[in-house]
């Protein structure tokens, strides 16, 4: 009579050979409080890029390095992945109020791209405590200047020679600077545009959204390749981010250009303090003291 089969034989032979050949288990993947972290810092970045222009990496890189144990280089290459979205949104809703000057984008944008190559060469090579001195004291003279003079609305440069080749200009000013420094293209482009092509705060808010597209699109290329981004990880800070922003777009459309400048003067300062806390020599610690 043949016994039925229990499933509590012994091991087979040859069992323990194939178990020791199997791959361990690698650690658990990332649980829903990781991802959930990553949508929050996304729409904490979307409202920067929605009110003021700004890619949000200036808040998304050190909420990413401190909430989600990121590194600081792959902290910055994934947030420059939810930067896309976050522009594309933001941009689209300035555009659909025609707050968006295209034509200077499109002259803005190619000096950008290769001024933030640019900046990234000058980064290996050049000593920066001097460059990064005059770029705070930049900061600080548009910031001083927005809370002296109230931006206004409703003026736009026509297109001359003369302002196309400054729009050039411009992009080379803003992506090397953004390479040189990390700081987002919409400090420097968004005051920039107010004070030298005399355009309005929205639109030159919607432009520098605009501009930031494309080179965002070159760095996560670049990152890509490097092995630095985590494009799970950026969509989902970018599609928070994306939803976040276009309430941000509509609350700086209802917000007075006076109180504007102020917020705009305010972010400008808080850029400029960070950039000297970088500045300043490491303090050391008196021999004995921890």
């Amino acid at each position: 009579m043949t016994k039925a089969f229990t499933g509590t034989a012994g091991p087979v032979p040859g069992d323990d050979k194939a178990a020791a050949a199997a791959p361990p288990a690698g650690p658990p993947g990332p649980g829903r409080g990781y991802w959930a972290t990553l949508a929050a810092i996304g729409a904490a970045g979307g409202v920067l890029s929605g009110l003021f222009a700004i890619g949000g990496g200036i808040l998304m890189v050190p909420l990413l390095i401190w909430r989600a144990r990121l590194d600081q280089r792959q902290a910055a290459a994934t947030s420059l992945v939810a930067i896309i979205p976050a522009a594309a949104a933001s941009s689209a809703t300035y555009l659909a109020h025609g707050d968006v000057n295209i034509a200077g984008a499109a002259l803005v944008a190619p000096g950008a791209v290769v001024g933030a190559v640019a900046g990234s060469y000058l980064l290996r090579r050049l000593p920066l405590a001097w460059l990064r001195w005059m770029f705070i004291a930049f900061i600080v003279a548009n910031a001083v200047r927005l809370l002296v003079i109230a931006p206004e609305r409703g003026h736009l440069a026509h297109l001359t020679a003369g302002v196309a080749l400054g729009y050039i200009g411009l992009g080379l000013v803003v992506g090397t600077a953004s390479g040189l420094f990390g700081i987002g293209g919409g400090i420097i482009a968004v005051p920039l545009l107010i004070a030298g092509f005399g355009v309005s705060d929205l639109t030159a808010k919607g432009t520098a959204l605009l501009v930031s597209i494309p080179a965002s699109v070159a760095g996560t290329v670049t990152s890509r390749r490097g092995g630095l981004v985590d494009v799970r990880a950026g969509l989902v800070l970018g599609m928070a981010a994306a939803a976040a922003s276009v309430p941000a777009v509509y609350a700086a459309l209802a917000i007075p250009p006076a109180l504007s400048g102020i917020l705009f003067a305010a972010l400008l300062l808080a850029v400029a303090a960070q950039l000297t806390a970088k500045a300043l020599p490491a303090r050391q610690t008196p021999a004995g003291l921890t």
